[in-house]
């Protein structure tokens, strides 16, 4: 069964870095795909903006309500708590192929840059914010965060260490650099489309909720370290608290 548990954690890997991998085309609009955020079926505004804002909604909520410790005791009664966390990963790679495929482009433009080295920019600053997301699930361990290390421990007979309260590198300097490399990948187009402005919006309310949710869940962990850390060290930007 151990086995089993580890090839499960394995194909959840992989189905969720290739939609971590379609995820980046599908907001920076990469040619050849046939559904980004600007590109695929239509549907009347309306209809378009309440579906949309409805799959958002769908992914932050399984996203949030799966991260709570409360619900976490729960499920464990359920599923093997070495695989709740390929369990969340796999759930929320299904919540976002499921946005992938229903997403109707809104293609009124908000605003575009024709200034080709602001277009440049902006264009570096998109990949800035997913090579900052990737390095920062390196930084707290990737393997963990992601199920693969919980999997392969039980595999092997061992328990998972405890939590240890650690802030490396990017960690120093910004108290959540996940979410500040989304932010940076949603939000930097020289090309904003009224579907990719909903899209970036909806992302946005949906990171500012789950900090909320995650530093209350961090300040019970541990306690005064993390209060100290928080009064130090800016949410998403430095010195920005």
């Amino acid at each position: 069964m151990a086995a089993l548990g580890m090839a499960f954690a394995a194909i959840v890997y992989l189905i969720f870095f290739a939609t971590f991998l379609y995820l980046i085309a599908f907001v920076g609009n990469f040619p050849g795909i046939a559904r980004t955020v600007d590109i695929g079926p239509q549907a009347p505004t309306l209809i378009a903006v309440a579906g949309n804002l409805g799959l958002m909604a769908l992914f932050g909520v399984q996203h949030s309500v799966m991260a709570r410790p409360g619900f976490k005791a729960r499920w464990t009664r359920v599923v093997p708590r070495h695989l709740e966390r390929s369990f969340y990963v796999l759930a929320a790679s299904l919540a976002l192929i499921l946005l992938f495929y229903l997403w109707r482009p809104l293609p009124n433009i908000m605003w575009l840059v024709t200034w080709k080295p602001v277009a440049l920019l902006l264009r570096g600053l998109f990949f800035l914010g997913w090579a900052v997301v990737l390095i920062s699930t390196f930084l707290i361990n990737h393997l963990e965060l992601f199920g693969l290390r919980q999997a392969f421990a039980h595999l092997r007979g061992h328990d998972i260490p405890a939590p240890q309260f650690r802030t490396p590198f990017f960690y120093r300097h910004v108290r959540h650099p996940i979410y500040l490399g989304f932010l940076l990948a949603f939000w930097s187009t020289p090309l904003m489309t009224m579907g990719h402005f909903l899209f970036a919006a909806g992302m946005s309310v949906y990171i500012l909720i789950g900090i909320r949710q995650e530093e209350r869940d961090l300040v019970k962990q541990f306690g005064d370290q993390y209060l100290a850390y928080r009064r130090k060290v800016g949410k998403l930007f430095p010195g920005v608290h």
